[in-house]
């Protein structure tokens, strides 16, 4: 014969409260969304570059370099930054400057090369990753780092070094391929470029406010110029910024002046 239920069990079992769910704007998921979209144009590159489209490949390496300098700004405006913004970040520089130009270089100038154009490929993709993971500990470093200077050239502009050869190769007459030898040995220097302890220049750095029309109509001077001349207006860059790394190390010799009282 079944005992009947104690009184305890009789009452029916009380449901846990539920924890109230935490709500997100929609539009803090911005700045991620940029930096995905920008992994997305990396590795399209890299199939592109395999297929042969590789002026398609440095656009969107390039449109990566835009999303990669606006994801953080947009983060930082709507004050949505977060841990793991800052590691999809890192992640994104390392596929879309480490991974992909070296892979354009290897699939246009370095495939016949074997092991030679591969290795390079590889030094470069490895120095790339080393430098991303220099700049994170330094950023959780007690020492604030200088905002005038990088040390070593960033990823974004060292991809834009990297690529100096292919810009070379579209300005000449006949887009004539540059030896392999010579593109490999030009993919390692950059390389060594971006983990090397030189002071590079940095967009954080001030100007004096009457100088600020100046360099706006020199932006726009510069847009309109890649759009007319992309190849030569890459491939002036390239060889301006390698000009500014002399002058980064000579002003960066000079203590930082103090700020002045807007007062």
């Amino acid at each position: 014969m079944a005992q009947a239920p104690t009184p305890d069990e009789a009452k029916p079992a009380r449901r846990r409260p539920r924890k109230p769910r935490a709500e997100l704007p929609l539009i803090s998921l911005l700045p991620n969304a940029l930096t995905l979209g920008a992994i997305c144009a990396g590795l399209t590159a890299i199939r592109m570059a395999a297929f042969g489209g590789i002026s398609l490949a440095v656009a969107l390496i390039i449109l990566a370099a835009i999303l990669d300098g606006v994801d953080g700004r947009v983060a930082r405006a709507l004050g949505s930054q977060s841990n793991i913004g800052a590691e999809l970040d890192s992640l994104a520089d390392f596929v879309n400057f480490g991974v992909a130009p070296a892979m354009v270089l290897y699939f246009w100038a370095l495939k016949d090369a074997h092991e030679l154009g591969w290795a390079a490929a590889l030094i470069y993709a490895l120095c790339c990753c080393l430098r991303l993971a220099r700049f994170n500990v330094g950023m959780k470093g007690d020492t604030p780092p200088d905002k005038r200077f990088f040390t070593g050239v960033p990823s974004p502009a060292g991809a834009l070094v990297a690529l100096a050869p292919l810009f070379l190769s579209r300005v000449l007459p006949g887009h004539i391929t540059l030896p392999a030898p010579f593109v490999a040995g030009w993919l390692v220097v950059s390389g060594g470029l971006m983990v090397s302890r030189l002071p590079t220049f940095s967009m954080k750095t001030t100007i004096y406010a009457e100088h600020a029309w100046a360099a706006l109509v020199a932006v726009v001077a510069g847009v309109t110029l890649l759009t007319v001349y992309p190849w030569e207006m890459l491939l002036a860059f390239d060889v301006i910024y390698l000009v500014s790394i002399v002058w980064s190390v000579r002003t960066a010799r000079r203590p930082e002046p103090p700020p002045t009282d807007a007062t």
